[in-house]
């Protein structure tokens, strides 16, 4: 089966969120798999459960309340965010195996650049010597996925340090520059989108952005 690969510059995380609840609610068995590959410019996204408190001092980076998983958490430029919408039921698997796709996808990928990354039963993720460098965060409907992972590939400690990112207090983060690795984004996200695909069994074909994209202002 194959799954349509869009690259999206830049877009802010409000329409990019609802153009990924919208295609999810509108696909059916035919509809083919898609990754959305992006940045965001700064944002904190806080998930279904996540606690306002872990939110320490925003300031003027706005913080958005989604429906994915897990606590809050932080995108910006320098970090490549990658979201599934994939059919679950199609591929024969649920939300923990997709889960494990994902963390296992971006530990194979540092691991094959020399990182001794790991993934931890207690607290989503990938990290490198107990600091983390990729999040994840998920949401099943109607059989489909949609959000995904963010892997850090530019080293900006500030925004973390104005939240406890995925609510764990004082957890280091770490990016692809901070340990020594080449962070060019298009080298990066052709290497792990083909590592995901292959995860679960996909093909990926090159696509255009969505029209969604094209019709924003600017």
């Amino acid at each position: 089966m194959d799954v349509l690969v869009r690259r999206l510059p830049s877009v802010d995380y409000p329409p990019c969120w609802e153009a990924m609840r919208a295609f999810t609610g509108q696909r059916d068995a035919s509809t083919v798999d898609e990754f959305w590959v992006l940045e965001h410019p700064p944002v904190y996204t806080l998930g279904q459960a996540g606690k306002p408190e872990h939110v320490l001092a925003p300031g003027d980076i706005p913080v958005v309340r989604s429906d994915r998983g897990g606590q809050v958490t932080y995108h910006g430029p320098g970090q490549t965010v990658v979201y599934l919408m994939v059919d679950v039921q199609r591929l024969g698997i649920g939300a923990r195996a997709v889960v494990t796709a994902l963390e296992d996808s971006v530990v194979d990928y540092l691991r094959q650049r020399g990182l001794d990354a790991v993934s931890r039963p207690d607290a989503p993720g990938v990290y490198v010597n107990g600091a983390k460098i990729a999040s994840l965060g998920l949401r099943i409907r109607r059989s489909g996925s949609y959000h995904g992972l963010a892997l850090n590939r530019l080293d900006d400690p500030a925004p973390w340090r104005r939240i406890n990112p995925c609510g764990y207090a004082g957890q280091p983060m770490t990016s692809l520059a901070a340990e020594g690795l080449d962070p060019d984004r298009a080298t990066v996200e052709q290497d792990l989108v083909t590592i995901l695909a292959g995860r679960l069994g996909l093909t990926p074909r090159t696509a255009p952005p969505p029209d969604w994209y094209n019709s924003l202002p600017g």
